[in-house]
């Protein structure tokens, strides 16, 4: 005789009532996936405002803001909706964001973030908003709308970046001690300076940009010195140069090592040395060439 199998033997057991066997199977089936609901919901959640902390933290760090600004933004959002477990580290260029303990879901994420130039006026906005959102003005879908109009707000239009280029180079020539005609031909060089800037718009590197933008100052400077036009060439260098001098990037990472963030602190520094030597290793070859094609004249 054949054995039978355990479901043939709890099927007789079950006799006319084995349909609703079958329908518990479904619905103990159909309940455990309907206890999932709530872990989905809450791990959904927890990624929004992961999401909306990193996306602040990476409009912060690529607009030139400081290493424990980034890191405070990041807490102050997190906190604020109950992500207790967050852990934040950053880096010059980078984010590294986790999340996770045994009342936690387990969340990490890494953003790889360039470096571009300052747009300050971003960075006050995102700490405002961070601020906005501890005062429980915002909901999640409005904090990522209001990133992503952070994100996308203009800035200075071309013409604007290459005036305030061109005044910049004229006042600090002026406070160099340069004369008016220094100071107006430093105005030129700046705005010239700026051009060929907004030209390269990042095709190359920065040390061959700040290179060439170095020998363009110099060649300008000897232009206006010969037509003749400037008083002092040395002045009119010194003020021109102002616009390619990585003053922010120097201030930060003096204040993250200040901080304790040497990493990024040291970074920072190095990109700053960098800048400084290629706009000199520009100046000066041109000047070397300058003399040696003319016997070493005085200028």
């Amino acid at each position: 005789m054949k054995k039978q199998s355990d479901l043939s033997r709890l099927m007789g057991y079950a006799g006319n009532y084995r349909y609703f066997t079958y329908a518990s199977w479904v619905l103990s089936g159909a309940s455990a996936l309907v206890a999932l609901i709530p872990f989905l919901y809450i791990w959904m959640i927890l990624r929004d405002v992961l999401d909306a902390a990193m996306t602040a933290g990476h409009i912060l760090l690529e607009n030139g803001a400081e290493i424990f600004r980034v890191e405070e933004t990041i807490d102050r959002i997190c906190h604020h909706f109950g992500v207790q477990s967050e852990n934040a580290f950053v880096l010059s260029n980078g984010i590294f964001l986790t999340s996770g303990d045994e009342h936690e879901k387990r969340f990490a994420r890494v953003e790889h973030i360039p470096v571009r130039g300052a747009q300050l006026h971003r960075v006050a906005a995102v700490n405002q908003l961070s601020r906005e959102i501890e005062d429980g003005k915002y909901t999640l879908p409005e904090i990522r709308e209001k990133l992503e109009q952070i994100r996308n707000a203009p800035g200075a239009s071309k013409r604007a970046l290459v005036l305030m280029s061109g005044l910049g180079s004229g006042c600090f020539c002026l406070m160099f001690g340069g004369m008016w005609q220094d100071c107006v031909a430093a105005f030129v060089i700046g705005c010239l300076l700026y051009l060929y800037l907004l030209w390269l718009n990042g095709r190359c590197s920065k040390i061959v940009e700040n290179i060439g933008g170095g020998i363009i100052i110099t060649v300008c400077s000897l232009l206006f010195i010969h037509m003749p036009f400037g008083m002092d060439m040395s002045h009119m260098i010194s003020g021109s140069i102002m616009p390619l001098v990585p003053g922010l990037a120097f201030t930060n990472g003096i204040r993250d090592i200040a901080d304790g963030d040497y990493i990024s602190g040291t970074v920072r520094m190095i990109d700053a040395v960098l800048v400084f030597l290629s706009v000199a290793a520009g100046v000066g070859c041109v000047l070397s060439i300058y003399h040696h094609l003319t016997g070493g004249v005085m200028l």
